[in-house]
């Protein structure tokens, strides 16, 4: 079992983002963990019917099937290694282990248009 699988399993178990989950997602991810942790607190996962989008800094990014669009994927990240997740995948999978995604039921494409 991958780190990412072992504090996904403690969120589930859980049902909420405790103080030994956010250690252990801290301890694997970093500042990554940490800015991730903070995103799932502003609400800013948001699940539509085609994507999840985690609302940054500067701009949004579709995090699909575990991958995420931004550059620090793209540039930063070892692929090959299941654990090395930028803080949009891993803010992701922290909101949809604790029921936490802010749910829209509309397309994110359709959305998109407006921005």
């Amino acid at each position: 079992m991958s780190a990412v699988e072992e504090w996904v399993a403690m969120l589930e178990d859980a049902g909420a983002l405790t103080p030994d989950a956010v250690d252990r997602i801290v301890s694997v991810h970093g500042d990554r963990g940490q800015q991730a942790i903070e995103a799932v607190g502003e609400q800013r996962v948001k699940a539509y019917r085609d994507f999840t989008v985690v609302v940054g800094h500067d701009d949004e990014y579709v995090v699909e099937d575990g991958g995420c669009d931004c550059p620090d994927s793209s540039y930063n990240l070892d692929t090959d290694d299941p654990d090395e997740l930028c803080w949009h995948a891993i803010a992701v999978r922290i909101a949809e282990a604790i029921d936490e995604t802010d749910v829209h039921d509309m397309w994110y494409s359709d959305v998109r248009d407006f921005l």
